[in-house]
Order: structure tokens, then C-alpha cells, then sequence
């Protein structure tokens, strides 16, 4: 049940207000697996269409990542694509806020992803980030203390 805010009673259930990143890739399935292995995600919910991942809600770090199968036949319904079809390049970042950047970042290269910035000591705390096997980019930060 929501109220008026679109929280819930049902820890499972996804999320009715805020903002999500949607992901397109290829590999649905193996995509969830990943994030489960690298990032603890929680699989929230789950839709094949066609044969593919039409579409799932994956919990990350408290926040939602929404995704789904690249559907090129649907592209123009859609608006997007996978990284592949870009030649593996991505046009944003997602950037998560933890409290070990290191401990993130090996993780998810333990799982699979590849290094695009080792993890380094910057002006704002720690960060580095990663390349998932689907050609997504992430970014760990471990924040200094900081004053207004």
C-alpha cells in the first residue's frame, strides 16, 4: 500500500515517485546477475517481453536502477539503446555514495567490470570507477567531511 509520498509498506515493491536511471543493454538476465554479484543488488521486479528482459527494478545502494534488453526493432517507441550499439560508450555516469570506495570498486572488478580510473585520493574524498560488462560506467565516492 502507498500513500501520498509513494513510500510503501511492502520493502519489495518499487518505488511510484522519484528518479531512476533506466539502463538498456543486451543480456538482461546476465546484467541482473552482475549487478547481484557486484553491487548487492536487490531484485525488486522482473518482466520477459519477447523472449528478453523486457523489464526489471533492481535496488542498489538504497536507490533504484531500472533496466531492460535493447529492443532495436522498438527504438523509436523506446528512445535508446545499449552501450554496444554506441561501440561501448555510454553518455552518463551513475555515481554511487558509499563509505569504502575500495571496497566497491573491487568488488565489482572481482565480478567483471573493468577499470576506467583506479581508485584515487581526491580533493573530495576517494573515488574511482568501473565499466560493467555491459558497457555502463560507475563511479564510487567516498566523501571527506565537509564543512558549508
Amino acid at each position: 500500500m502507498s500513500d501520498a509520498s509513494g513510500t510503501t509498506d511492502d520493502v519489495h515493491a518499487p518505488p511510484t515517485s522519484g528518479v531512476a536511471p533506466y539502463l538498456s543493454v543486451r543480456d538482461g538476465a546476465a546484467a541482473i546477475d552482475f549487478y547481484v554479484r557486484a553491487f548487492d543488488a536487490e531484485l525488486l521486479e522482473r518482466y520477459d517481453f519477447e523472449g528478453k528482459l523486457g523489464h526489471a527494478t533492481l535496488r542498489i545502494n538504497e536507490g533504484i536502477v531500472m533496466l531492460a534488453d535493447e529492443f532495436p526493432q522498438h527504438e523509436a517507441m523506446i528512445g535508446n539503446v545499449a552501450p554496444a550499439s554506441l561501440g561501448n560508450r555510454t553518455t552518463f555516469t551513475l555515481n554511487l555514495y558509499v563509505t569504502d570506495a575500495d571496497t566497491w570498486f573491487d568488488k565489482a572488478i572481482k565480478a567483471g567490470a573493468d577499470v576506467v580510473r583506479p581508485c584515487t585520493d581526491e580533493f573530495f574524498g576517494r573515488h574511482g570507477k568501473v565499466r560493467d560488462p555491459f558497457g555502463h560506467v560507475w563511479s564510487f565516492v567516498a566523501l571527506k567531511p565537509h564543512t558549508v
